[in-house]
């Protein structure tokens, strides 16, 4: 996303950031397979692991979650329920691809990192035209 976002000029109009629902990572560079996969899309991703915490419920206007698992666990955290609007699957937004969820691709090959990137870049660009 922020990839798109840089490309289109948009950084000082909206703001991405991303956070997994489980503590394993946190502080871990992105997997260097899906490093190579997004470079080989022309794409540098960058930062580290953090994770999701209650907090982001108000700092982001939507909140993304890859697979049902995540969103459920992300929903659990909203005790009163004030956020659950926010809160959508990212392949809510594809455009091209009619998956439900980002398969995970940590234990296939190369071919899995490339495809998660090509649907993430699909689903990113059917954000940017949403709210657009």
């Amino acid at each position: 996303m922020n990839h798109l976002l840089d490309a289109r000029g948009l950084t000082e109009q909206i703001s991405c950031d991303s956070a997994g629902t489980s503590g394993y990572h946190v502080g871990s560079a992105p997997d260097r397979r899906m490093a190579l996969a997004a470079q080989r899309q022309g794409i540098t991703l960058t930062g580290s692991s953090r994770q999701f915490t209650k907090r982001d419920f108000e700092n982001f206007d939507i909140i993304l979650a890859m697979d049902e698992s995540n969103y459920r666990d992300i929903l659990a955290m909203d005790f009163d329920q004030r956020f659950e609007h926010k809160v959508k699957l990212m392949c809510d937004f594809c455009q091209a691809h009619g998956d439900r969820e980002v398969p995970d691709p940590y234990y296939g090959g190369e071919a899995g990192f490339d495809y998660v990137i090509e649907l993430l870049t699909d689903a990113c660009e059917g954000l940017l035209n949403d709210i657009s």
